[in-house]
């Protein structure tokens, strides 16, 4: 069995901390630090492991925050590159007393640190307490680093605005109002960088959950100015909405509603499948008008899987895109895994699947898991 995430971050994670800590508190008793950070440390989760090293170096730290800011920012050590697995998050416990120790008191120290902190690792949790507590002020730093050379701290200013960002407080004033975030996001639609392309995709995914006619008001404009990388961000940006089927969302990617479009043959292979199996599905689509131009098909796949208390849960599968012209007709088709995975497990029974074209969903018939 494959070792826990939580299992790695471990006594050699504390170590780093303190011996980076002592660089900068040289009367910091390094093996006594280790080991307070250590008593109870496998009844903890991840993220509880990383606070209880965060606790315990801000009771080192200088009371005022303004001194104790630069030195975390000091103890994180050289910037190193493509650190595998768990390592980066070592610095997790420098972002939460930045995070903890500086909005409303240290503004000024703590963003070279949250610059120096995304550069190792990420800030884009540091940075929440900031626009909760300094909205205005932090907002403006946001803007001065949307220009900055470095892909990583541009990244910041989408990721850390992000509503629903996982893992994360919610951003409650930029629910209410996007504005701050959709300006910071018009800077970056078209960024160099594909890191930050996809941070503004999320982003612009997270407001069209909260509010859909913003968003797809958002991606038209993007979409309007042309150019492959504002297209893509429009595109992967209204994901959720072309899921559900949302017809303003649809016609930003040129996808007009399916009237003319039947469905034709159905298939679903096995009809019966065990869990870790597979399960292939596939339809036919044909374009009923007699002239015309091609026109897109969007085609997604509806499966409701099984829930463990015998409900039912929606997840819809890409079944493909592609131009039908007037009188043709065309297959679209998806393999959907029965594997157990860390974000679904299958269970028995019938899973209903429904094909949606163009938006609109149509029962095709389903499969039974044993």
């Amino acid at each position: 069995m494959a070792e826990a995430w939580k299992d790695s971050y471990d006594a050699s994670i504390v170590t780093w901390v303190a011996e980076g800590l002592a660089r900068v508190l040289p009367t910091l008793d390094v093996e006594r630090f280790v080991a307070a950070c250590l008593a109870g440390f496998d009844e903890l989760e991840l993220m509880a492991r990383a606070q209880r090293i965060a606790d315990l170096m801000t009771g080192e730290l200088p009371e005022d925050p303004r001194v104790a800011i630069p030195l975390v920012s000091a103890a994180m050590g050289p910037i190193e590159a493509d650190l595998p697995g768990i390592t980066p998050f070592r610095l997790m416990p420098h972002s939460m007393v930045i995070g903890a120790l500086g909005p409303g008191a240290a503004f000024e120290e703590s963003m070279p640190a949250l610059r120096a902190l995304t550069l190792r690792f990420t800030a884009e949790f540091a940075v929440r307490p900031f626009l909760v507590a300094e909205p205005e002020r932090t907002v403006a730093q946001l803007h001065a680093w949307a220009a900055d050379p470095d892909e990583r701290v541009r990244r910041l200013v989408s990721e850390g605005t992000r509503t629903r960002l996982p893992w994360a407080a919610r951003l409650p004033a930029f629910i209410a109002d996007p504005s701050p975030v959709v300006a910071l996001l018009d800077r970056l639609c078209d960024d160099d960088s594909a890191l930050v392309r996809r941070s503004v995709a999320n982003n612009l995914n997270d407001l069209s959950k909260d509010h859909p006619g913003l968003a797809v008001t958002v991606a038209e404009r993007w979409w309007a100015l042309g150019g492959p990388r504002r297209q893509w961000v429009a595109r992967h940006g209204l994901r959720t909405l072309v899921k559900r089927g949302d017809p303003a969302a649809l016609a930003v990617l040129g996808i007009a509603a399916g009237e003319h479009l039947t469905l034709g043959s159905a298939s679903i292979h096995p009809a019966e499948v065990a869990i870790g199996g597979r399960v292939r599905i596939e339809v036919e689509v044909a374009d009923t008008r007699t002239s015309g131009p091609a026109e897109s098909v969007a085609v997604d796949l509806v499966v409701h899987f099984v829930k463990a208390n015998g409900a039912t849960s929606a997840k819809v599968f890409k079944g493909g895109v592609r131009a039908l012209g007037p009188g043709e007709s065309g297959s679209f088709g998806r393999t959907v895994s029965l594997a157990v995975h860390t974000t679904r497990t299958p269970y028995p029974g019938w899973h209903p699947v429904e094909a949606q074209v163009n938006g609109t969903r149509t029962p095709i018939g389903g499969f039974a898991v044993r």
